[in-house]
């Protein structure tokens, strides 16, 4: 406490353990079990503040606070959201806001921007993993000023109205603003989907939402159909979502009786492995995956199995580490506590859930962005192997647990192009606002292109899109052209470019074919493709 805290969140304290003990009196304990919310001193400390406190206090008010304050010292992935905005949240996976298509976490008071959904309005205002929300529209959200249900609340509108929010962003000493324009977009759980040559098919999966298998199924025959035998699975930036969505996806490519995953909850009773059933239509096709680090949750469900049965071969960058099951429990007065009720291990035995305790520099909310400063973005050899934690895939490789999924193959976070220049016009919003204004200046001749191919090979001349782009960018945001830099970050600026102006005039599926063609973890996995290094039974080590 300090002396700007008001004096409701003081007086919060002294109800914290009633609160406490009723909440976990009536989902958590054995009735039989003796804690805070039966004990008299606490019960004669409220009655006290109720009769002789100076001030007239809501005791509602003073436990709709303390709430946040109990499940803070739980896990960073149980949550509350009270009444008015429990409606918002139901039947959503974690943090996830529609209206502006992200996934956010809160750890600390801190709201961490977990995954931004291809496509969406706040990847098209230019939203980015790991972008810390300090304020939306004004209104500070450090501090434990909003909880989780709050935030969710005033993120949510209208179609077509905005919000900006304050967001502090790696590399940038002060906040920057955004603004989004809310769309409720069509919750479709594939971005993209199509050929990359002959025989490969390309899917990228944005969320396991509830539609999210029949989408996926619907892509894997679309391109076998097309002729692919061997698939790329892009899980890069996916959130998660739900288990049952990813036992079902997993289950197309594996023969019966393979293990999924095991959750093992508090009880035995309620542990619970899930197992394939042989039906699977695409047993023998070769499966690359690609991971990131704000590849979570149900991503790294479907990654982890594939690796330990030896099934998928496994690209890109250890995993995010989120591993816990939730639970939403309504209450007496239909707000909804999100619970974390169990584990999930992979089917060797790993627990995804990275550590949630440690402090300092490692903890929880600085995880992600402590393997960009340690080298693990960038070097295999930078990645923490915790040795204690040995387990073994179904035909003999070594894969390690401690949290995340390393990948088989290891492809370095790409910093080639990347300027203070590239930085300040991507910050600043530049990409995205030059490709509207230029749809909007073209659309008539644009409208006219069969589809991103012809626009592709009828694309200004690349010198002559990125001067008009610099003029731009220096008219709009005083952001001067500096020539030096411009020329190293010429092909991502380039790249960015023509794939955002393709995603708005032909949609998402052109935006991804464009930024793949560029894109080192994409093309490693194709080589790796070509080599047949995906052919069951996987023989790479895990690094």
């Amino acid at each position: 406490m300090n002396k700007k805290t008001p004096i409701w969140l003081t007086i919060a304290i002294a109800v914290i353990a009633l609160v406490a003990g009723l909440l976990i009196d009536r989902y958590c304990l054995n009735p039989s079990t003796s804690h805070p919310g039966r004990d008299p001193k606490v019960k004669a400390m409220l009655n006290l503040i109720a009769q002789e406190y100076v001030d007239t206090v809501s005791p509602r008010e003073l436990m709709e606070r303390s709430i946040p304050l109990i499940l803070r010292g739980l896990d960073p992935h149980t949550a509350y959201f009270d009444t008015q905005t429990s409606k918002i949240s139901k039947n959503k996976p974690d943090g996830v806001v529609p209206d502006i298509g992200i996934v956010f976490i809160t750890i600390n008071d801190t709201i961490i921007v977990e995954c931004v959904v291809p496509d969406g309005a706040g990847d098209k205002a230019g939203l980015m993993p790991g972008d810390r929300i300090m304020a939306i529209d004004g209104k500070s959200t450090t501090n434990g000023n909003l909880n989780t249900g709050e935030v969710m609340k005033l993120m949510s509108g209208a179609d077509g109205s905005e919000l900006t929010m304050a967001v502090l962003r790696q590399g940038n000493p002060q906040p920057i603003d955004v603004t989004v324009t809310r769309d409720r977009i069509k919750e479709h759980s594939i971005g993209s989907c199509y050929m990359m040559d002959k025989t490969t098919g390309y899917i990228k999966v944005n969320q396991f939402e509830r539609k999210a298998y029949q989408e996926f199924v619907q892509a894997l025959k679309r391109l076998q159909n097309e002729g692919a035998k061997r698939y790329m699975i892009d899980l890069r930036g996916n959130g998660g979502g739900y288990v049952n969505i990813a036992v079902l996806m997993v289950n197309e490519f594996l023969p019966p009786g393979q293990t999924i995953v095991t959750t093992r909850a508090r009880h035995k009773k309620d542990d619970h492995t899930y197992k394939s059933d042989g039906k699977g239509a695409f047993q023998s096709a070769e499966v690359a995956v690609l991971i990131d680090e704000f590849s979570a949750s149900a991503s790294e469900i479907f990654a982890g199995a594939l690796q330990d049965n030896d099934r998928g071969l496994i690209v890109g960058r250890r995993s995010y580490g989120k591993g816990l099951v939730q639970k939403d429990f309504t209450l007496p007065d239909s707000s909804v506590l999100r619970l974390a009720v169990a584990r999930y291990y992979t089917p060797s035995g790993r627990c995804i859930q990275k550590d949630y305790t440690l402090q300092g520099i490692n903890n929880y909310s600085l995880e992600v962005l402590e393997r960009y400063n340690s080298g693990e973005a960038y070097y295999s050899d930078s990645i923490p192997i915790d040795k204690s934690q040995k387990y073994i895939t179904s035909h003999g490789r070594t894969v390690y647990g401690g949290g995340g999924i390393i990948p088989d193959l290891f492809v370095a976070r790409d910093l080639d192009g990347i300027t203070n220049y590239y930085i300040d016009v991507r910050n600043a919003g530049m990409l995205q606002r030059f490709a509207f204004t230029y749809c909007e200046t073209n659309r008539p001749s644009l409208n006219k292109m069969q589809d991103y191919k012809q626009f592709m090979r009828t694309t200004p001349i690349d010198n002559a899109l990125l001067k008009e782009f610099a003029d731009f960018a220096d008219a709009t945001a005083g952001i001067a052209p500096r020539w030096n830099e411009i020329s190293q970050s010429r092909d991502v600026i380039l790249t960015a470019l023509k794939a955002q102006i393709a995603r708005d005039i032909f949609g998402p599926m052109a935006y991804t074919s464009i930024k793949n063609r560029n894109d080192k973890t994409v093309q490693a996995a194709l080589k790796a493709l070509n080599r047949h290094q995906a052919a069951f039974p996987i023989t790479v080590s895990a690094h």
